[in-house]
């Protein structure tokens, strides 16, 4: 009855639940690449370097050297072996030999657990004690893997996973038996013998105590397994052994963030496989380190990079600063998660909303002039002024005023709105920056940047980006459709690149990028699709000091190039990826001068993309014929006579774009006096466009001096125009030439309705308000 009592009773103790040994016990974590090459192995919580790994994923060498160097009974006694405690004690307290443990795999776990002091006779009843508790609770295969697991193996380094991992830069699944037998002695003093010694190429470790211990342990194995000599010539060879000093620390920014955001990440394990490509951020790393070391001179000192492979989203390569250890460059921060200003890298985003809206082809000719739009004024980064444009030139060039004129011409959504759509962060009111946003006045990370430029790589759909291979692909949102993104790849393609007529350019590769400049030179930007990827590069200094050097053609570029050089160089995958097709878009023919389909006149003709449905269409107006009589060569009306009569072809500018050939030293034809006909022919001509006042801006006048308010009324106009007339209400309140202005004082405040009226007819409205303050 007893018996049946005592079995009872260990039957309970066995099968009540309790905790894993591997519980509160803190962890390293494996950062891998995909392809599994470790990236870092990162210290547990307690600064130990330490990996659970399972008793059926190590070496059986291992495990049966382990159980012969430390407890060959382990399987046989019940947590302490009584021989082996008595025969330790006498060579310890009775011969005066040297001391020997007498301690089990069981016992020595127990000392491991629980942190206990076994020097004194009190200390070892008690190592006993809690060893027999373990043999209760536990199976010896789960003591067995726990021990193995926190053993001593050197400093800080703790159980054969993190072992293996430091000292063989391999799993324990894979140790062979020399590493396995060093391993087996070293948790018998592992602070001696982990003193590993350095060969002369700094290539192999080996202490003369380890390979003393493990040349008595191979003895014994060889009693063991008497059928494998060959094992004799592999121990005879140099074992090669790392220290905890040269583990590997690649990619350290993406490391950073993926083990930072390990808590929103808890079923990832000890193992974080990345999908950074680590033959990709050895490239990217190398040709960053190479381009600062040639601009040293120029003052550019900092560098960031990302590659991202727009087919599943993941991060290839993250450099996030040009040297992580470089504290005079702040070189921890992580460029790509920071704030920046874009520069105009924003700017084909615009373009691609304003295909979608009906805006504008890539042909529409847009007006690069001196320009206002209420109180904003921009300007272009040289100065100058190119007249008319077509939105591809206008986007590759990067000019301003045409894109702050689309942006303007947006209706749902605006910039601003598409800007938080696609996630740009931390946004001020759109107040704030008003048209400003279209040339950098935000600020974005790259990051965000990336997203959206891989955006345009997949057919309009924002994705999220992926750090781990477990982060799930998502189908994202449509923000663009696939036409708009097709044809704003396609504008981008006709950049070329800053060294186009150099060797390196040997071999063409479509890339469609755009360069960025922010404000006061302190950020140079270049970002672009490279057949399947996204490759953003930025340089500039973290505590934003300005460089004159800082502008993204000048900088940015050369080093964006010289990456995608590389990539060609070695030999990566960069065939354009599947695309969505058929798209809805048609080749359509078109009047280069003015981007509209072409009249009968117009001389020079191309083709463009189109999207039916979506895209403007109207006839070109800029080349228009006159009659002119053959005696006089003046123009004539009335019915064609080609006996005394010919037609000539002239150009039929606004008056805004007149101006700016003549400031250029463009000549242009301007039409004859009376080539209208008595307006016969005021169908074909433009109406005025009110550009001064602003639209919806409050005038203010003093009541002290309200003669200080004078209003310059301004417009442009039809080539065929030579006076405009203004009026308030049904007020004539005087008239001006074409291309000049018209100063005018209101005589009270409140609402105006202004209208300009060509000597055609043709006119426009605009309301202003003035207000009074004191």
């Amino acid at each position: 009855m007893a018996l049946i009592a005592l079995a009872a009773a260990l039957s309970v103790v066995r099968f009540y639940p309790r905790p894993g040994l591997a519980d509160a016990i803190p962890l390293s974590t494996v950062v891998r690449d995909r392809e599994g090459r470790l990236l870092r192995l990162a210290l547990a919580s307690d600064q130990r370097y330490r990996l659970w790994v399972p008793l059926e994923q190590i070496s059986p060498q291992l495990v049966e050297s382990v159980m012969l160097q430390e407890d060959a009974w382990f399987y046989w006694h019940p947590g302490f072996n009584p021989v082996s405690l008595v025969r330790g004690a006498w060579s310890t307290y009775g011969s005066g030999e040297a001391r020997v443990g007498g301690s089990t795999l069981t016992m020595q776990l127990a000392r491991l657990r629980w942190r206990l002091q076994t020097r004194d006779i009190r200390g070892k009843l008690v190592q006993i004690a809690r060893a027999v508790q373990l043999e209760l609770c536990y199976s010896k295969r789960e003591i067995l893997e726990a021990y193995l697991n926190l053993a001593p193996y050197g400093g800080n380094i703790e159980g054969v996973g993190a072992a293996s991992l430091i000292y063989y830069r391999k799993p324990a699944s894979e140790l062979t038996l020399p590493e396995s037998l060093a391993l087996a002695v070293l948790p018998q003093a592992p602070s001696r013998r982990g003193r590993l010694a350095a060969r002369e190429d700094d290539a192999y470790y080996i202490g003369a105590g380890l390979e003393a211990a493990r040349a008595r342990l191979y003895a014994r194995w060889r009693e063991s397994h008497p059928s494998d000599p060959a094992q004799d010539a592999l121990l005879r060879l140099p074992l090669r052994l790392r220290s905890a000093r040269e583990l590997p620390y690649r990619a350290p920014h993406l490391a950073d963030r993926v083990l930072a955001e390990r808590a929103w990440h808890p079923q990832s394990g000890p193992e974080l496989t990345t999908t950074l490509d680590l033959r990709l951020q050895r490239l990217l790393e190398e040709r960053v380190r190479n381009y600062l070391r040639q601009g040293r001179s120029r003052g550019l000192r900092n560098a960031s990079a990302m590659l991202i492979d727009t087919r599943d989203m993941g991060v290839r390569a993250l450099v996030g600063s040009a040297d992580y250890f470089d504290a005079s460059i702040h070189g921890q921060v992580n460029g790509a998660a920071a704030k920046r200003s874009p520069g105009s890298t924003l700017k084909p985003f615009i373009y691609a909303l304003a295909l979608d809206q009906g805006v504008l082809h890539p042909q529409t000719v847009l007006r690069d002039v001196p320009s206002a739009f209420g109180p904003y004024t921009p300007e272009n980064f040289d100065g100058r002024f190119m007249g008319p444009v077509t939105a591809t030139e206008a986007l590759v060039r990067s000019r301003n005023i045409p894109a702050v004129y689309v942006a303007a011409q947006l209706k749902q959504p605006s910039f601003y709105d598409f800007l938080r759509q696609a996630g740009v962060s931390r946004m001020a009111s759109r107040d704030h920056y008003g048209l400003a946003l279209v040339l950098g006045g935000g600020e974005v990370t790259m990051e965000e940047l990336a997203r959206m430029y891989a955006m345009l790589g997949n057919d309009g759909r924002l994705r999220a980006l992926r750090w781990r291979q477990s982060d799930p692909e998502d189908d994202g949102a449509r923000l663009l459709s696939a036409e708009a993104a097709f044809v704003t790849r396609d504008m981008l393609r006709h950049n070329p690149r800053p060294d186009a007529g150099s060797q390196s350019a040997s071999r063409p590769l479509p890339v469609a990028w755009k360069t960025g400049t922010s404000w006061a030179f302190r950020d140079a930007w270049s970002a672009g699709l490279v057949g399947p990827y996204v490759l953003v590069v930025w340089l500039g200094n973290f505590d934003g000091a300005s460089n004159p050097a800082l502008i993204g053609v000048e900088a940015a570029a050369p080093l964006f190039f010289d990456i995608v050089d590389g990539l060609q160089a070695a030999r990566v995958d960069l065939a354009e990826p599947a695309r969505q097709w058929p798209l809805n878009l048609k080749r359509v023919e078109v009047c280069r001068a003015s981007g509209d389909l072409p009249n009968a006149w117009c001389p020079q003709r191309g083709t463009t993309w189109f999207i039916p449905g979506k895209s403007p269409i109207r006839i070109s107006t800029v080349h228009r014929a006159v009659i002119v009589d053959n005696a006089t060569g003046k123009p004539v009306c009335g019915r064609f006579d080609p006996a005394t009569m010919r037609q000539e072809v002239y150009e039929f500018w606004p008056s805004d774009l007149a101006q700016v050939f003549v400031q250029a030293g463009i000549p242009r034809r301007r039409p004859p006096a009376g080539h209208d006909c008595g307006g016969a022919q005021d169908w074909l001509g433009s109406a005025p466009s009110i550009t001064s006042p602003f639209r919806a801006t409050r005038y203010t006048m003093r009541l002290s001096h309200p003669e200080q308010l004078s209003l310059s009324l301004a417009a442009t106009v039809d080539a065929d125009v030579a006076r405009l007339y203004w009026f308030v209400g049904n007020t004539f309140i005087g008239s001006a030439e074409a291309g000049k202005a018209l100063a005018w004082t209101p005589d009270r405040t409140g609402q105006f309705r202004l209208t300009a009226v060509d000597d055609h007819g043709r006119s426009d409205e605009r309301e202003i308000e003035v207000a009074v303050v004191k």
